[in-house]
């Protein structure tokens, strides 16, 4: 699939990687900064999401009424997100369009106007959405064993950022922030589909250099120190249904044990999905389901980490059977956690494990705007060679480092537990 991989810099800074595939006529190719939530200091949480939500709203050049349009009268469609770590957009457009994409995207890294009734239209929305999410269960309750796992890093805060922040931030603030983090030299382009790459690079180095550098953008160094032991709350809210979210402290991944605990989930709960644009695999052999879920004591859960700059959290997600209480959840729990840490796991069962977590990875990985995903995606907590090397890697998994990172992880005293108990009525 792949004929040729450029990895370059341009002369202000900005990484450029190209990727021709030549399977289908289409082009995707994004943006990604280095800045996320991770980046956000108390009294302008949620700012990242927020900027990246006035980057729609238009430039001289490009008009916010005019893009959706000239972007779907092309053939194309584009998005963004923001996370912990960065902030992207892309466009994926027919390979004879893509111009179209690459001149929109250098055009609103310095060009993006924060008109002052914009922002406040804006405000209105992201505060709606905030709303939004806290009718919602999972994210009540995934909001508080957050904050509660980091006291100090900046990953405390959810990426919507708080109500009172979304509250008192102005446009200056915004416009501070697009103005310092978005600059080349903090930008990653990645471009994959049918093209040349020698005519790609040389159009993006048309478009993008011209762009002056930026100074380097200050980071936050706020390590999260070792938790002192196990916590434990409780969120009351509407509903009939009790969750339950278990949370241990997970690698960055750069961290060689990333790997065998991505096994470890594989083998517990079923394997993740680090590709937000990809779907699941059936979890129902994994030894939480068979323990939880077949024997009543659960109606569903899932597992799952994040590839991230800094230690995030493996979150084990479960929904309690009506007829059973949280207790019992997490002791079946904790008696499958005990068996990997004490007991040899089987080779065959790693191998299962293995071979799902590299299934997944592949299905996420197939079509051209996931090649493009991917190229970027890695080089916000690695390199692309992590991408590379990720199928690889996995296989060299054994079922000893398997128990190893079962018995260094999965302790108690290092985890959060946060139980949703419903309070009865509509959600």
């Amino acid at each position: 699939m792949t004929e040729k991989i450029v990895q370059t810099a341009l002369s202000n800074g900005m990484k450029v990687l190209l990727k021709e595939i030549h399977t289908a006529p289409l082009v995707s190719s994004w943006v990604w900064y280095r800045v996320g939530s991770r980046d956000e200091i108390n009294g302008c949480t949620g700012i990242s999401h927020w900027v990246e939500h006035m980057q729609f709203k238009g430039t001289p050049q490009f008009p916010a009424s005019m893009l959706d349009k000239a972007i779907s009268r092309e053939g194309g469609m584009w998005n963004a997100m923001t996370y912990l770590d960065w902030t992207t957009y892309f466009e994926t457009m027919p390979a004879d369009r893509i111009d179209l994409g690459l001149r929109l995207e250098a055009d609103r890294m310095v060009n993006s106007a924060f008109d002052e009734k914009e922002v406040g239209s804006e405000r209105t929305v992201i505060i709606a959405e905030r709303e939004g999410n806290e009718n919602e269960p999972h994210f009540l309750l995934g909001e508080a064993v957050q904050g509660a796992a980091f006291r100090v890093h900046a990953y405390h805060h959810e990426v919507i950022g708080d109500m009172a922040d979304l509250h008192s931030m102005t446009r200056d603030d915004l416009y501070r922030h697009y103005r310092t983090y978005y600059v080349p030299n903090n930008a990653v382009m990645a471009v994959a589909g049918d093209f040349d790459a020698d005519q790609m690079l040389e159009r993006i180095q048309e478009l993008y250099e011209p762009i002056p550098a930026g100074s380097e953008p200050a980071r936050l160094a706020r390590p999260e120190p070792e938790q002192k032991g196990e916590l434990r709350l409780a969120v009351e809210g509407p509903g009939e249904t009790t969750y339950v979210q278990v949370c241990y402290r997970f690698p960055n991944a750069s961290d060689p044990d990333f790997f065998p605990l991505t096994v470890l989930d594989s083998l517990l709960a079923g394997p993740s999905n680090l590709n937000m644009f990809g779907g699941g695999i059936s979890n129902k052999t994994s030894r939480l389901y068979r323990a939880l879920v077949d024997k009543e004591l659960a109606v569903s859960l899932s597992g799952g980490s994040q590839a991230t700059i800094d230690p995030f959290l493996y979150n084990i997600s479960i929904t309690i059977h009506p007829q059973r209480q949280p207790e019992e959840a997490l002791a079946a729990l904790d008696d499958e956690i005990k068996r990997i840490q004490d007991e040899p796991v089987d080779e065959d069962e790693i191998a299962r494990a293995i071979k799902q977590a590299r299934a997944i990875f592949a299905y996420g990985s197939e079509n051209i705007t996931n090649q493009a995903f991917w190229m970027g995606y890695a080089e916000m907590f690695a390199d692309y060679n992590w991408f590379l090397t990720y199928l690889d890697t996995l296989t060299t998994v054994t079922p000893a480092d398997v128990q190893r990172v079962a018995q260094q992880y999965l302790l108690p005293r290092s985890r959060v537990i946060g139980t949703y108990v419903p309070s009865g009525g509509e959600v």
